[in-house]
């Protein structure tokens, strides 16, 4: 999980401010911390296709509880989960986010670890 993620500027600030607000654990702050640091950020029009993102299809697998799911990834005030729209700042999201197909990404969530692989990222 030491590859440097990908992350649009927007995407990046969000993030940063998520943490400045400590609406994480101390062990999410300095995952994330860590990774803003050595994130690569780009334009959204410069942004790989397999990178995961606000406005981009996911399907994962949850390898704790061994489920598939697809879910839009969305902004904070754009989620709706009865809609599979998931915000980029709920725990699954922030884990995710930046990380591309093929990656399987661990984390420390506030509910429990989670153990997640990208299957497939969408327009």
């Amino acid at each position: 999980m030491s590859q440097n993620i990908i992350l649009t500027t927007g995407t990046y600030d969000l993030i940063k401010d998520h943490v400045r607000r400590k609406k994480v654990t101390v062990q999410e702050e300095e995952l994330l911390l860590g990774q803003l640091k050595h994130a690569t950020q780009v334009l959204r029009k410069n942004l790989p296709e397999d990178v995961v993102s606000i406005d981009r299809k996911v399907t994962y697998k949850d390898h704790i509880n061994n489920e598939e799911k697809t879910i839009l990834l969305v902004g904070p005030e754009k989620a709706k989960a009865s809609k599979n729209k998931i915000s980029v700042l709920s725990d699954e999201g922030i884990a995710m986010v930046g990380y591309k197909e093929g990656d399987i990404v661990e984390w420390p969530a506030k509910k429990g670890n989670l153990k997640l692989e990208i299957l497939k990222v969408e327009e």
